[in-house]
């Protein structure tokens, strides 16, 4: 059976719209998973923020590739080039320029399915909205984008520390094993003392052990990412649309693999009552908070003040050893096998990403903020 032609006329649907982010402080990003080099365009950043080139490359050391065992093998430095926008170690208020060379593509790792729809990838859903894909990698829908994501997140991250708003995330769930404490019981200094990112090491230690166990069998695993922004003010975000939640939701069900996010008691506090689920207000020392915090530091669409944490789940990778039924481009029934590097759990590296992306979030916000007080 024939496979049927995009729902669109040839006229629109060759656009790619969708590589901007942000009103204020935004970024656009560029390139694909197996082409020359991926990076970032940062507009929108105030002057004289001083910028530390090594902060930027730690962020981008916890993303990439071929850290442990745990990832995948691609080997890539992801070093990045800062061409233009600072100068004598500040920005200057043009736009920064971020570059990143790809040092280990491997097109040839997917010439075998080159025509061939990946289940449970893009492959697809871009073929049928654009009627033309890259099939190195996903091209522009691969996760190999998202270090530039985690480059510009770096400058956000500076940013926001100006400010006294740090954003900390880890892994609290692999798989069946979940990590059960509060986050206000962790200690965020053992984050990175293992490679999936766990700040409880006995925990983590369990983790690593399940993924090892999938990974051996060809297949992938998922689970949750946490994170908590401490020192934010209150009254970041919009009443109706814009509210600050809303946009962390975006940023964050933006990262690849990601399929849930809840921010607060989450689902978990549709079985509370009214009663129970109501933050208190109190006053201490000048300062208006809440004794509980269910509503996650967001209330009506804006920051109250007290932390905002949340968690967002990210599914199993896609790409596994065994092989699966599927299509190809002409509609005939083909079989697809997993070839090339990739990560048996995306956790460990997911971790960078979501403090980036909630960074710019968060940057954007508190520049909104200043815009609108004038």
């Amino acid at each position: 059976m024939p496979v049927r032609a995009p729902a669109f006329s040839s006229s629109i649907h060759h656009l790619m719209p969708g590589n901007t982010f942000g009103q204020i402080f935004r970024i656009t990003t560029f390139g694909e998973s197996h082409g020359p080099a991926i990076g970032a365009v940062v507009d929108g950043c105030p002057a004289g923020l001083e910028i530390d080139a090594a902060s930027i490359q730690a962020e981008l050391d916890r993303r990439r590739p071929g850290q442990s065992a745990l990832v995948t093998q691609r080997k890539e430095r992801d070093q990045v080039q800062i061409l233009s926008g600072v100068f004598e170690g500040k920005t200057t208020g043009t736009p920064v320029a971020l570059l990143i060379f790809n040092e280990d593509a491997r097109p040839q790792d997917y010439s075998h399915i080159a025509g061939k729809f990946r289940p449970s990838h893009a492959d697809f859903t871009f073929f049928a909205k654009y009627g033309h894909r890259d099939p190195r990698g996903g091209g522009r829908s691969s996760a190999r984008e998202t270090a530039a994501r985690v480059a510009a997140g770096a400058i956000a991250k500076l940013f926001l520390q100006k400010n006294g708003i740090a954003v900390r995330a880890w892994v609290s769930q692999a798989g069946a094993v979940v990590l059960e404490k509060n986050y206000a019981e962790l200690d965020f200094s053992n984050i990175e003392k293992t490679p999936v990112r766990c700040p409880d090491l006995a925990v983590a230690a369990r983790m690593e052990d399940l993924i090892r166990q999938v990974k051996k069998l060809g297949d992938t695993l998922g689970g949750t990412v946490s994170c908590v922004v401490q020192g934010c003010p209150p009254g970041l975000g919009e009443p109706v649309f814009g509210k600050l939640h809303a946009d962390l939701g975006a940023a964050i069900l933006g990262i690849n693999a990601c399929k849930g996010f809840e921010i607060g008691a989450g689902f978990a506090g549709t079985a509370m009552r009214g009663s129970e689920h109501n933050d208190l207000f109190f006053a201490e020392g000048g300062t208006i908070r809440t004794r509980t915090n269910h509503s996650g530091g967001v209330q009506g669409g804006i920051s109250n003040g007290m932390d905002i944490y949340f968690r967002a789940a990210f599914k199993p990778v896609a790409t596994i050893v065994a092989a699966q039924e599927s299509v190809n481009e002409k509609g005939e029934k083909v079989e697809v096998t997993g070839k090339g590097r990739h990560d048996p759990c995306v956790l460990p590296r997911a971790v960078p990403i979501v403090e980036a992306m909630t960074a710019l979030v968060l940057a954007d916000h508190l520049l909104r903020q200043r815009v609108s007080s004038i």
